[in-house]
């Protein structure tokens, strides 16, 4: 089972405004916030997406190829949180769309560090 996924971020306080907006919809908070890593979810027992200063305090780097997804429920949820995504600043990486017949439907967007990340939903 996933306990959580972390993402590199330049700025902490931007970052923790753009994602606890992006996930309130889908029920999730901050959960736990230390100097320099915050822990969204919506319990300590369920996967969590954290955001972090890395701990060199180098610049972060998005990995090629790197990629988180969240499941908010339907398709028109992923439409939605897309949406809002982009209205937060995201750079689009592809529209919702049917991707596999059938089976996956996501639509993907950038950070404002430059993350990759997918709104998805199976079925």
């Amino acid at each position: 089972m996933l306990s959580y996924i972390t993402l590199g971020v330049s700025d902490l306080a931007k970052a923790e405004a753009f994602y606890a907006e992006l996930l309130a919809p889908m029920g999730m908070k901050t959960l736990v916030k230390m100097d320099r890593i915050i822990f969204f979810g919506k319990s300590m027992s369920e996967p969590m997406l954290s955001i972090c200063i890395p701990f060199d305090e180098s610049e972060p780097h998005p990995g090629n190829g790197n990629m988180f997804a969240l499941a908010p429920g339907s398709k028109e949820k992923v439409d939605e949180m897309h949406a809002l995504a982009l209205s937060l600043g995201a750079k689009d990486e592809g529209q919702p769309g049917q991707r596999i017949p059938d089976m996956f439907y996501g639509g993907y967007f950038r950070d404002p560090d430059g993350n990759k990340g997918v709104f998805n939903h199976f079925g």
